[in-house]
């Protein structure tokens, strides 16, 4: 099992970080090399990956680096977006308790100390990051469905449409810094729709909110010194590039 995870790990890491080209042919051998480990392990890395859309099975056998369009990223945050719009839903319609609702207070407690402050650096968007995942999680786990949670960690597998994806860009370009203020409006909104047992209007922030990752996808593709700052956003591919 530990091969097995340590496979799984480098691999994604070797992908996300463009070690590995968009559309490379991956060779089973020369991954063992690389990685340190036997084939089994492989092959049950570059299944667990094809699983999180990071590479492709070829029609003759093997696998290669995916690649994806602009098209692809947009599509992906729409469907988290749904995903994450039905797990606030569900979340507002369980009613939860006070505790519950404490600890998602909290969160955005921490993240209000990060948006409020002039000039945040680096260590407190990693904080934010860190506050922003487990605000979406708690959410996502209102919900109290496992089918649900196991199809949005799906989604959010791909670099690109996780909540957190852009949280660091978000530490240095003016512009998507800016977008901050509105997410974090929105998360508040949410949290108070959920508290109110507002199923309906849970939803519709939720799939607005993650709207926000396609603004800040935007500007990042616009700005092409900042694709290194978003693990896997080197997989996309721009129309003009193709």
């Amino acid at each position: 099992m530990q091969q097995n995870l340590k496979a799984v790990l480098r691999l994604r890491e070797l992908i996300l970080e463009a070690e590995l080209a968009p559309g490379e042919r991956l060779s089973e051998p020369a991954l063992v090399e690389r990685l340190g480990v036997s084939r089994t392990p492989i092959r049950s890395a570059l299944a667990r990956l094809e699983h999180e859309g990071l590479v492709e099975t070829l029609p003759g056998g093997g696998y290669r680096v995916s690649v994806f369009c602009e098209q692809d990223a947009f599509d992906a945050i729409e469907l988290r977006g749904t995903v994450e719009g039905l797990a606030a839903r569900m979340a507002a319609e369980s009613r939860p308790c006070e505790a519950d609702l404490a600890a998602l207070r909290d969160c955005l407690d921490t993240l209000d100390e990060v948006v409020r402050r002039r000039q945040p650096g680096i260590d407190d968007f990693h904080d934010y990051l860190l506050a922003n995942e487990r605000f979406h999680a708690m959410v996502a786990g209102l919900a109290g469905s496992e089918v649900l949670n196991r199809s949005l960690e799906r989604i959010v597998a791909l670099p690109f449409a996780s909540p957190s994806a852009f949280v660091m860009v978000q530490a240095q370009l003016p512009e998507s810094h800016e977008i901050l203020f509105i997410a974090q409006h929105q998360h508040r909104c949410l949290l108070d729709a959920i508290a109110a047992g507002e199923g309906g209007r849970a939803e519709e922030i939720a799939r607005e909110h993650a709207r926000i990752a396609k603004q800040n996808l935007q500007v990042v593709l616009d700005n092409r010194k900042a694709l290194g700052k978003v693990p896997g956003l080197r997989l996309i591919q721009r129309a003009e590039e193709r």
